[in-house]
């Protein structure tokens, strides 16, 4: 059984900062609510798998002494956005909109449903959450908002719609950066390479080849974008040899970085 919040950012004579986090049941989402956790953050679960979302309640609870109150929701439902929402307008220190995913398969196979929901939940929601999130936010005159992108959001060709909103959400959290300056609210855009995750098995993505030093931990991503939010970076890319292929990918021609997309990243196959 989890705690609820009553309709205020913390519990009466409560001192730890509220942080909410979607999809957090596991990946880089559960690293990250197990971070703040750590940090000292009682904490908002959303995602659309209730057993899991009320065990990790439970283990952030019993870990770090976390109130954790969980809120079931599939963000590709306007409906279930709107309860998210409403509850980011009662106020939160923390927003993490790390719910997505990508697809297998062709962008002209996609049933046509799929794709619109991939586009709900990896840029509707990013961009609704967020907007309930900030009033409070710039009220206090504090707090963050990281979006989980990814560096097909910089170099396109992981996939069409997949690399198509996740370079949306890079840039609208780039011009959002430049509004809120001065504010005291910070946002990021968190731009991983792969991550050894559920992500590409959920979307029958094979990635069997993929070399070995390309694949990041779900702790170095977390510990990557902390890191920038101290330095005041709006883009963070964890682990330098991301580093390396985005800072290349900015110095060449965009056809030549096609070809390294289709060499390295092998978009076929993948939406």
């Amino acid at each position: 059984m989890t705690e609820s919040f009553p309709d205020q950012v913390r519990l009466p004579g409560a001192r730890r900062p509220v942080a909410l986090v979607t999809g957090p049941t596991s990946g880089i989402g559960k690293a990250y609510a197990t971070r703040l956790a750590a940090l000292g953050y009682d904490l908002v679960l959303v995602a659309r798998d209730e057993e899991r979302l009320a065990a990790l309640a439970h283990d952030l609870r019993v870990r770090f002494a976390a109130r954790a109150e969980t809120l079931p929701a599939d963000l590709s439902r306007a409906a279930d956005r709107d309860r998210v929402a409403t509850r980011l307008a009662e106020g939160v220190e923390f927003l993490v909109n790390n719910a997505g995913f990508g697809m297998s398969g062709e962008f002209w196979t996609q049933d046509a449903d799929a794709l619109q929901h991939q586009l709900d939940v990896n840029v509707t929601a990013v961009v609704q959450l967020t907007r309930a999130a900030l009033p409070p936010m710039l009220h206090a005159a504090k707090g963050t908002v990281v979006n989980v992108a990814s560096v097909a959001g910089l170099i396109s060709g992981r996939g069409s719609t997949y690399s198509a909103s996740k370079a949306y959400v890079v840039s609208f959290s780039q011009g959002l950066a430049g509004g809120l300056a001065g504010t005291g609210v910070r946002v990021q855009a968190l731009c991983p390479g792969f991550v050894r995750t559920e992500f590409h098995e959920r979307a029958g993505i094979e990635m069997a080849s993929l070399p070995r030093p390309l694949w990041l931990s779900v702790d170095e991503v977390v510990a990557g974008s902390l890191h920038d939010l101290e330095k005041d970076r709006v883009i963070s890319v964890p682990g330098r040899q991301y580093k390396a292929i985005v800072a290349i990918a900015g110095l060449i021609p965009r056809t030549l970085v096609t070809r390294l997309n289709r060499g390295l990243f092998n978009a076929r196959g993948r939406t």
